[in-house]
């Protein structure tokens, strides 16, 4: 095992337990990221203990970088933040779990444990956040009354044209079309039209 973490008070707490712990070896520490990453290739842990927030190199960088150079240690990810921010970036960034530093001494033994499987770890608390925000559809970005205007023109209707179709106003058409593009991000009907079916907010027909 290889932790990584800018604290040396909590390092040497959490190689203290592990040590001590059967079935574990605490290979070294790292102060930082990028000091993970050239450990990590020197000592090819089973598992590394990665903070987020670290200097240099954070450690959803590091978990990136571990992956690009193809680094076969399990990252299990200890931090002390557990919001959609943090958490998903980690997971998709090819982290093997994400624990919280309040989680009782088995639960991080037991974590670390099923890591070294291969095995997916979460906290509760995590757990719960990421079964909520499957559960729980986002909020639609366009209404349905935009979506409407945007597929008229996507169709190649002027603003008069989408206004008759709708029984509207033209000045409400590019009413609607203001809000589309700040919404969008965008500056015009085609970048508006591009970015939704990018996004796929409008599919294409056929």
């Amino acid at each position: 095992m290889l932790i990584a973490d800018d604290h040396p008070i909590v390092r040497d707490g959490l190689s203290s337990m592990f040590a001590s712990a059967p079935g574990f070896e605490v290979l070294g520490q790292a102060a930082d990221g990028a000091e993970a990453v050239r450990m990590a290739q020197a000592l090819t842990p089973d598992v590394i203990l990665m903070d987020l927030r670290m200097p240099v190199m954070d450690g959803l960088t590091a978990i990136s970088e571990l992956a690009r150079l193809g680094v076969a240690a399990r990252v299990l990810v200890l931090t002390t933040y557990d919001n959609d921010s943090h958490v998903l970036p980690a997971i998709e960034a090819g982290a093997t779990g994400y624990l919280l530093k309040d989680a009782p001494r088995e639960e991080l033994l037991r974590g670390a444990r099923a890591a070294a499987k291969g095995e997916t770890v979460l906290s509760p608390a995590v757990a719960t956040r990421l079964f909520n925000r499957v559960r729980t559809p986002p909020p639609q970005l366009l209404s349905q009354r935009e979506i409407e205007v945007l597929e008229l023109v996507a169709a190649g209707n002027t603003n008069r044209e989408v206004a008759s179709r709708l029984f509207i106003t033209e000045a409400t058409v590019k009413s609607h079309l203001l809000n589309i593009y700040a919404k969008l991000g965008v500056s015009d009907r085609a970048a508006a039209v591009a970015e939704a079916f990018n996004r796929r907010l409008l599919i294409p027909r056929g």
